[in-house]
């Protein structure tokens, strides 16, 4: 039984690759309605996904309940690089909030830009950049390898030659 406070590894690509897209529609809508209340809803999703995986993420809890199911069966990959990247976008989501709120709107909408393309990456080609700088960190030895043996060398996933 996993505490509420845990991320599951392994994770389902494709319920992962679905958030995503969320996110980067989510991202979009609030770049170009200029609502501030998306951001806080993509910084509430993020966090949430830190802290408990799909648990408390409506998005994530669709894409893993009711869209991915529909994909086929289950395709699983590592969890701890998509926790980092949940990470990742923890920070850039809350700060794009917080730039928000004390005026910087500009830096506020840059940065949901960079969540758009970031985010359309995972869900449209599968390239997680948060996953590959997990992966870089910990070759270098800065994440312990044990957190993730799979996530130290990830060459032969991406179709890079070992």
């Amino acid at each position: 039984m996993s505490s509420l406070f845990s991320f599951p590894d392994p994770v389902n690509e494709k319920a992962v690759r679905v958030t995503a897209a969320g996110v980067a529609l989510l991202s979009a809508a609030a770049i170009v309605t200029r609502r501030p209340e998306l951001l806080a809803v993509i910084a509430y999703g993020f966090v949430a996904r830190v802290l408990t995986g799909p648990r408390l993420s409506p998005l994530a809890q669709l894409a893993t309940r009711v869209v991915a199911p529909r994909l086929g069966p289950p395709r699983p990959v590592a969890g701890p690089p998509k926790r980092f990247a949940q990470a990742l976008g923890a920070v850039a989501s809350t700060a794009a909030l917080v730039a928000y709120v004390l005026g910087a709107h500009v830096v506020a909408f840059v940065l949901a830009g960079v969540m758009v393309v970031l985010a359309t990456l995972e869900s449209a080609l599968g390239i997680c950049v948060g996953c590959l700088l997990h992966a870089q960190l910990a070759r270098r030895g800065v994440i312990p390898a044990a957190e993730c043996a799979d996530c130290a060398d990830i060459r032969g996933r991406i179709g890079v030659a070992r």
